[in-house]
């Protein structure tokens, strides 16, 4: 889809006389995808007040909505709570409509980040309920999306890939907006990300490459899928595709906090080809936007020749993160630096809890790394038989050496 050249004739004809809402809209959602998002947002908000004007709440409550997502996913919080507060007054006072579902959508969403799984759960619930009843495509992708990540919140690992499995069969087959297709391209693969699923991140990324690449005018997404395509790039040791891929998401997402993601992955970059400073830099620049710059800091410390930091600093990073997946990203390098510091029981400790997170995530990739630990721990312990005798035996270590998968 030619989005510019839609954003053009639309804004021309706009200027010539003022659009009706529907054409209006679709200036708003053409503006958004070529990146121009506070243009967007200003459109959104003049199809919002032209749809109250004509009467029609449940379109107006549909505007309110998406103003308060794309709010949402730039940081505007209070903004985006304001506008999804308007959008479920609408929604109730509009009745029986659609729009009542985006807004559980919206709820159960924020349940989710809060920690109230079980809410979550059933707000999204409500929510696909009258999806499916109105037979509305994106609601539908979101509520599956959602409900694919609160499965796995709940433990149910293989439900929640299928829902989001099934939230990308609608994706690829056309069904939605341009809109929802990214934000369920992003979403789908960080979950993947979230339970290391390495192979689904792969594959769901190279389809959101190809997805962005067919139009060539997109911008929104373009920025999330480079750092997306530089984290499995670093994962597999192609250190200058995954470098060049991070300085362009840098570039296209500019310095908005999805940019965070794209300096920590620069910062890994350069610290796994031992450009010491130029990591630092990168991981500060992270830590500046808001993301923290852990493992890769607590690596590059020890990288450095400053055992002492790096042990402090993994030490305190075990005490602080209780989460499980997060968790389960620390401890391998977690147990690199412990046995850099000497204290051997605490790195058996930390590759013994690993591959017990190997097993309940049936992750090939933390079993590789669990494996790689526990023979490192093996091996300072005298017993270089056993650590060559690990599930790990023959692989390269993926937690945070200089040496690629």
């Amino acid at each position: 889809m030619a989005w510019a050249a839609a954003a053009g004739h639309l804004a021309e004809a706009d200027a010539a006389e003022a659009l009706d809402p529907a054409d209006l809209q679709l200036l708003a959602e053409a503006t958004y995808l070529v990146g121009r998002e506070a243009d967007a947002v200003t459109l959104w908000t003049r199809t919002h007040r032209a749809w109250l004007a004509a009467g029609a709440k449940s379109a107006a409550a549909r505007c309110a909505f998406w103003i308060g997502l794309i709010l949402e996913l730039r940081g505007d919080q209070a903004q985006a709570g304001g506008w999804i507060a308007r959008a479920e007054r609408l929604a109730d006072e509009a009745g029986d409509c659609v729009e009542v579902g985006y807004v559980q959508f919206y709820a159960g969403m924020g349940q989710l980040e809060t920690g109230d799984v079980a809410g979550a759960a059933e707000s999204l619930g409500e929510a696909t309920v009258i999806a499916e009843r109105f037979g509305d495509a994106d609601l539908l992708a979101f509520t599956r999306m959602a409900s694919g990540q609160t499965a796995m919140w709940l433990g149910s690992q293989a439900k929640g890939l299928a829902l989001l499995d099934e939230a990308m069969v609608s994706v690829t087959a056309g069904e939605v907006s341009a809109v929802a297709a990214g934000i369920v391209y992003c979403a789908l693969i960080e979950a993947c990300h979230y339970v290391f699923d390495l192979r689904r991140a792969s594959e769901w990324t190279e389809a959101l490459s190809g997805w962005c690449a067919a139009q060539p005018d997109l911008v929104p997404y373009r920025g999330n899928c480079q750092v997306h395509r530089a984290e499995v790039l670093v994962l597999r040791g192609r250190w200058d595709a995954a470098g060049a891929e991070a300085e362009q998401a840098q570039d296209n997402l500019g310095g908005t906090p999805s940019a965070a993601d794209a300096h920590y992955q620069r910062g890994e970059v350069h610290r796994l080809r031992g450009e010491l400073a130029e990591a630092e830099a990168a991981f500060r620049q992270a830590a500046d936007l808001g993301k923290s710059p852990q493992p890769g800091l607590c690596l590059l410390r020890l990288a450095q020749g400053d055992v002492q930091a790096a042990a402090a600093a993994a030490r305190r990073l075990l005490g602080e993160t209780s989460e499980p997946p997060f968790r389960a990203r620390l401890l391998g390098a977690m147990v690199e630096v412990l046995l850099a510091d000497g204290d051997v029981a605490a790195a058996r400790a930390a590759a013994d809890e690993l591959a017990g997170f190997g097993a309940a995530f049936d992750s090939p990739l933390l079993r590789a790394t669990a494996g790689s630990a526990a023979g490192a721990v093996l091996l300072v312990e005298g017993n270089s038989r056993g650590a060559c005798e690990t599930p790990a035996a023959g692989r390269r270590c993926v937690a945070g050496t200089r040496r690629p998968l």
